[in-house]
C-alpha cells in the first residue's frame, strides 16, 4: 500500500458511481450478469430487490423478468447464497467458491455446533444421527434437482423431526431439523436458494445442490473478493470495508496488502483503491435520474454515506434495523424516496432539494414511468417498510 496519494472529492466519488453502478444511462447493461459483475452482489434479503436493482440498470428493462429468471434458474449465471455479514446476496456464479471461502466457512462452523447443541440440549438425537440424516438429504435432492424442505420430508422424514430451543426462556420455540438443517448447509456452501414457487416477488425458495467449486484458501478467497469490491465500489475506507465484508479489522488489512491497494485522500480520511485505479476518473456527459430499490447495493455499499446521502434525509428512508428503503437519485446523490400503489403508480417525493430543478424532476418522472411499464401488473412492497414507503402508498 501507499505511494502516489492524491485526493478524491465528492464529485469523482459520484461519478465513478454512476459509471462502474450502470446508472447514468450510457452505463447501462445489457444483462443481469453484467449488473452483478459490476456490483459483485446483489442484496437478495428481499427476493424483489435483485430483479428491482437488475431493471434500474438495464438499458432495455423489458427484459428484467425473463433474462434474471434464465440467469438463476436457466443458466445458472448468477447463484443465490449466504455472504458476506451472514446474509443472503445473488453473486456470480464464478464467486461462488470466492465468497464461500471468504465470509461463509467460519460462520458455518458456528451455525453448526449451535445446531447440535440445540439438538442435545433439547435431547434429540445426536451429530452422527444428524449427519446421517444430512446425508440423506443431500441425496434426495440431487435426484429431485429442486425441492421444497416439505418435498424433501417426503423423501427423507426425519427431516420432519422437531425439537425444543430455549426450553423455558420467553422466546421458546419449535424448531423443525429441516428448517435449521438447510439453513447451516446454506451456510456451508453445500446448498442454495432455487427456483421460487411463486413470482419473481416470492420469498418462499426450493432448494438446489450448490454449485461445485474447488476448496479455496480463506486469506486468498478474502483478497479477491476484496479486489473485486474494491474495483466496483473503491475508494472506500477500512471502516466501509469491515462493514461491506464483516471481517475483523485484522483480515481487512491482511486483504488490503495481499492486492496491494493504493492509498487516496478522502474526506473522512485515508481510502483505498486497487493497485491501477488512481487516476482521476470523468462522469457521464448528462447528469441522471435512477430509482433504486430497497437494500439496493449501491445504497448499501458504504457505511459511511454523507457523500451521497444527507444525514437529514436518513430517518425517512431506512427502518429501524438500518435497512434502507427504495430511494430517487439525481447526479449521483439519494433526493428522495419513492413507492408503488396498488394501481401501480410509481409516486416519488423530493427530501433534499438542493439542486433538484425541472430538469431533475423531469428526469425522474421519466423514470418512473420506465420502471412502471416494465413491472406492468406486478406489485411490489418492499419487505422492510420505511416511513416515506409507507406514507406514499398511503
Amino acid at each position: 500500500m501507499g505511494g502516489g496519494e492524491r485526493f478524491i472529492d465528492v464529485a469523482e466519488r459520484r461519478a465513478r458511481l454512476a459509471l462502474r453502478h450502470r446508472l447514468a444511462p450510457a452505463a447501462r447493461a445489457a444483462g443481469p450478469e453484467e449488473v452483478a459483475d459490476a456490483l459483485v452482489a446483489l442484496h437478495g434479503s428481499d427476493p424483489a430487490t435483485v430483479y428491482l436493482a437488475v431493471g434500474a440498470r438495464l438499458a432495455d428493462p423489458a427484459r428484467t423478468v425473463p433474462e434474471t429468471d434464465r440467469a438463476l434458474y436457466g443458466d445458472r449465471a448468477l447463484v443465490r447464497m449466504h455472504g458476506m455479514r451472514h446474509t443472503v446476496f445473488v453473486f456470480p456464479t464464478r464467486l461462488t467458491a470466492v465468497v464461500h471461502a471468504s465470509t461463509g466457512l467460519a460462520v458455518a462452523a458456528r451455525e453448526r455446533a449451535a445446531l447440535v447443541k440445540d439438538m442435545a440440549k433439547a435431547g434429540a438425537p445426536d451429530a452422527a444421527w444428524l449427519k446421517e440424516v444430512e446425508e440423506s438429504a443431500l441425496a434426495a435432492l440431487g435426484r429431485l434437482g429442486q425441492a421444497t424442505a416439505a418435498e424433501l420430508a417426503e423423501e427423507e422424514p426425519r427431516l420432519r423431526e422437531q425439537f425444543v430451543h430455549s426450553a423455558g426462556k420467553p422466546y421458546e420455540g419449535l424448531h423443525t431439523v429441516s428448517t435449521r438443517l438447510l439453513r447451516v448447509l446454506g451456510v456451508e456452501g453445500k446448498v442454495v436458494r432455487g427456483r421460487p414457487l411463486g413470482s419473481w416477488t416470492s420469498s418462499q425458495f426450493r432448494w438446489a445442490l450448490a454449485p461445485e467449486h474447488p476448496e479455496l484458501d480463506a486469506a486468498e478467497a478474502q483478497a479477491e473478493l476484496l479486489r473485486h469490491w474494491l474495483t466496483a465500489c473503491g475508494p472506500a475506507t477500512e471502516a466501509d470495508l469491515k462493514w461491506w465484508t464483516g471481517w475483523r479489522v485484522t483480515e481487512v488489512r491482511r486483504a488490503l496488502a495481499a492486492i496491494g491497494a493504493r492509498t487516496v485522500s478522502l474526506d473522512e480520511g485515508t481510502g483505498y483503491v486497487v493497485e491501477d485505479d488512481v487516476d482521476p476518473v470523468a462522469g457521464p456527459e448528462e447528469p441522471w435520474a435512477a430509482l433504486l430499490p430497497a437494500l439496493d447495493p449501491t445504497a448499501m455499499g458504504w457505511q459511511a454515506r454523507d457523500w451521497y446521502l444527507a444525514p437529514g434525509v436518513r430517518p425517512a428512508l431506512f427502518d429501524r434495523s438500518g435497512n434502507v428503503g427504495p430511494t430517487v437519485w439525481w447526479d449521483g446523490r439519494v433526493v428522495g424516496g419513492w413507492a408503488q400503489r396498488a394501481d401501480g403508480e410509481i409516486v416519488w417525493r423530493i427530501l433534499d432539494g438542493e439542486g433538484v430543478g425541472r430538469e431533475a424532476e423531469a428526469a425522474i418522472a421519466a423514470e418512473a414511468e420506465r420502471s412502471a411499464r416494465w413491472l406492468g401488473t406486478t406489485r411490489v412492497t418492499p419487505r422492510f417498510r420505511t416511513p416515506v414507503e409507507r406514507e406514499l402508498v398511503g
